[in-house]
């Protein structure tokens, strides 16, 4: 069976709804891995992809060396090793003061990609709507496809201060068949960090409207200008019906290593397992135990105790760079309380020193960048879905990351300014 008239198979509601379906029924690549190529045939600086260019702690990776040499190299628990479990649990009691059982309410999966594609197979069928903010992570709406239910969105919008979300949009999305809502909280890729009168009111819908949360919050370390981080978790009513997601990868550079984390109700926990056992089953044995030493280094005599602050102090840095950096070279960048990226409109760019260039979106810019000054970025609308209303909204805002050394950035941005010029 084909897509057009027919049912669609499953790798086609994947595909289309990641945008890669074409009308003759192949499929593209995605525009990360377009710009990606792109970087390396050009050799332009790339500011698309939003992974570190340097490792994690000294003492983590150690770790995982010490563990291979060990023999730690055979399939860990499923689960996840005992070790990890409650390094997360220990975790979330000090920084949240969430109390886990580390045996019914943490499964270890392979990075938060895995544990979010189960918990939503777990828990969503055809015939329910699952709710993501958009823009949103490019998973998400893949994930949602092949679970076969609706996906429905409600908008980050743009403002002095940043993207925020709007509640009187969610609130209409928000509906009895509203099965999930899908947050990610610092958010990817806006930099937005969820205030909490904004988690308050998703909380209370999904009370409501007996809706589960699952929340992605694998940014929970990296906010700026003492933006905390609020788990919806900690929200009034809201810890019995929340499934929360987060990783190492971000908080501790090491993005390769995909050791991720769901914790939540048991009952929830137990559900996603379920699944997750036929996914990956188990993976990353050497690792485990190095994250789980990760997760208590700030209570540790290490001399990586302080890895979280100063990493957070080193990217603000970079933050500050890079959007001085974009409004000099004529775009219109708006503030990033979290994350690895900062958004910025080109628009201006493309009504000023481009305007005979012929380019009226972030798409025809990005793909164009390479040419123009040597750059790689990724246009806003690879994160939403073609037709809506933040598709036309954001179709002139491009993400950049700031996740790369000082140097680096210094150098895209020197490029970038010849634009303007």
């Amino acid at each position: 069976m084909t897509q057009s008239g027919h049912t669609q198979q499953p790798w086609q509601r994947v595909a289309h709804a990641a945008g890669l379906l074409a009308a003759d029924g192949t499929t593209r690549a995605t525009i990360f891995a377009e710009m990606t190529a792109l970087a390396t045939k050009t050799g332009a600086v790339n500011l698309g992809q939003g992974f570190p260019d340097s490792d994690g702690p000294r003492a983590v990776t150690d770790a995982a060396a010490a563990a291979i040499r060990d023999g730690i190299n055979q399939y860990p628990p499923g689960p996840g090793i005992p070790e990890l479990r409650q390094a997360i649990a220990a975790h979330q009691e000090r920084h949240y003061d969430i109390s886990l059982d580390p045996d019914r309410q943490v499964l270890v999966t392979t990075g938060a990609t895995e544990a979010i594609a189960a918990a939503l197979l777990a828990l969503a069928s055809p015939g329910d709507d699952v709710l993501t903010l958009e823009p949103y992570y490019d998973s998400y709406a893949a994930v949602i496809a092949l679970t076969g239910a609706r996906h429905t969105r409600a908008p980050l919008v743009p403002g002095p201060t940043g993207f925020r979300l709007d509640l009187t949009a969610l609130r209409r999305a928000v509906n009895d068949r509203t099965r999930v809502i899908l947050l990610n909280t610092p958010h990817n890729p806006t930099g937005a960090v969820l205030s909490a009168a904004e988690l308050a009111e998703v909380a209370r819908l999904a009370q409501v409207h007996d809706a589960v949360v699952v929340t992605d919050e694998v940014y929970e370390h990296l906010t700026y200008d003492d933006v905390p981080h609020l788990p919806i978790a900690t929200m009034p009513g809201a810890a019995a019906r929340t499934l929360t997601i987060s990783s190492a990868g971000k908080s501790f550079s090491v993005t390769g290593w995909k050791i991720g984390w769901i914790s939540g109700p048991a009952e929830l926990i137990e559900a996603v397992r379920t699944v997750k056992q036929f996914l990956t089953y188990t993976s990353g044995a050497p690792f485990q135990p190095a994250v789980a030493l990760a997760l208590g280094l700030e209570t540790s005599d290490s001399p990586d105790a302080d890895w979280l602050p100063t990493l957070r102090r080193s990217l603000a840095h970079r933050r500050d760079q890079l959007t001085d950096g974009l409004r000099h070279a004529g775009l219109a960048p708006v503030p990033a309380a979290g994350t690895y990226f900062v958004m910025a409109d080109a628009q201006p760019l493309l009504a000023g020193p481009l305007a005979g260039a012929g380019i009226t979106t972030a798409e025809e810019l990005c793909r164009r960048l390479p040419e123009l000054a040597g750059v790689v970025a990724v246009p806003a609308t690879a994160f939403t879905t073609a037709g809506s209303p933040s598709t036309d909204a954001l179709r002139t805002w491009v993400r950049f990351t700031f996740v790369k050394s000082e140097a680096t950035i210094a150098e895209a941005l020197r490029r970038l300014q010849t634009l303007a010029a």
